[in-house]
């Protein structure tokens, strides 16, 4: 029982679905090694087939499910992760949903007018448990990465893989400022109410779930100014 909230299929975390069954069975088509093996296949299926998106991301509690994400193809740090841990509940492991706040020192000028500065709050990454607990951020595409001058996350299922507090100039990158916790579900009106309070300017309307229309990529494609 110590990792059944960990295992769990909630209203987001919805690895029974037929989406997400289907999803596993496609990368992981021989079911797997090890457990270790299984969590790094589908690591990189999440961070790679899933568009790292932040304009127009769809935050209601229905764009917030997996299934829904992998319907959209896309998402931000909320919908990956999200993903991931339904992903990997669905094959045993117990995973974990980790809200965070990040000063991302690369962001292009128009994201930082689109987030109000440098500092996102509740950003997410996960916690898996490979024997012990490790920590896991399956966000930013491959694709994303090369057009931001920044080296891909990897993972190996053994040690943490977070952000690089470094491009591949030497310029600072992500810093971690604050961590909000691991939940064992989205505790989604504290990330929505959050995300209000401190970024008002990326939703459509005042009590809306969904942020203003943009592409990241077309942002990217202007060089990050060096901070």
């Amino acid at each position: 029982m110590e990792f059944a909230p960990s295992l769990s299929s909630t209203a987001f975390l919805d690895h029974d679905s037929p989406e997400i069954r289907r999803f596993v069975a496609e990368v992981l088509p021989d079911g797997g090694q090890d457990p270790r093996d299984r969590a790094v296949k589908l690591y990189y299926a999440v961070r790679d087939r899933i568009r790292y998106e932040i304009y127009g991301a769809d935050l209601s509690r229905e764009g917030l499910t997996a299934s829904q994400v992998l319907k959209a193809g896309k998402g931000m740090c909320l919908h990956k992760s999200v993903l991931y841990v339904s992903a990997l509940r669905a094959v045993d492991i117990p995973a974990r949903i980790v809200l965070t706040d990040v000063r991302n020192h690369l962001s292009s000028e128009a994201v930082r007018e689109f987030i109000g500065g440098e500092v996102f709050h509740y950003h997410a990454l996960t916690s898996l448990h490979l024997g012990r607990w490790i920590r896991a951020t399956p966000v930013f595409n491959r694709l994303l990465c090369r057009l931001y001058g920044i080296s891909p996350l990897e993972f190996d299922g053994r040690d943490d893989s977070l952000h690089h507090p470094y491009d591949e100039n030497g310029r600072a990158h992500m810093e971690f400022l604050q961590e909000h916790g691991e939940f064992d579900d989205l505790p989604y009106d504290r990330v929505l109410d959050g995300l209000r309070r401190e970024h008002p300017g990326i939703f459509t309307g005042p009590a809306a779930a969904r942020f203003v229309p943009g592409s990241l990529e077309a942002d990217a494609r202007s060089a990050p100014a060096p901070r």
